[in-house]
């Protein structure tokens, strides 16, 4: 088996396993420092897949740019005002989580 086979079946794998979920139900999680944000722009299971096939590289330059990272404070607090329903998918211990509202802070 290649390793884009593997791939391509892991993140079938994890899309089986995406879902919305709401903020105040992630709330655990985030008090233990697990929830991880994914920008929008992002695919979500490519993402995902990345982390589980432990792509250090790919993962680092994500965070590096800001587009991969820890929930700010101002948007957890955002999150919780409006319990955002978010998409999210778990790679143990993380939870990659991503919201495709559309909703800016201002």
């Amino acid at each position: 088996m290649s390793s884009s086979q593997s791939r391509d079946e892991l993140k079938s794998k994890l899309n089986l396993e995406t879902s919305r979920i709401r903020w105040h139900e992630l709330q655990t999680y985030f008090a233990r420092g697990q929830v991880v944000r994914v920008v929008p722009e992002l695919d979500l299971l490519e993402v995902a897949t990345e982390l589980a096939a432990d792509n250090k590289p790919r993962f680092e330059q994500w965070m590096q740019d800001g587009r991969v990272g820890e929930v700010a404070p101002d948007t957890a607090q955002d999150w919780y005002d409006r319990n955002a329903e978010l998409w999210a998918v778990v790679i143990a211990p993380w939870v990659l989580v991503q919201d495709r509202s559309g909703h800016v802070l201002h």
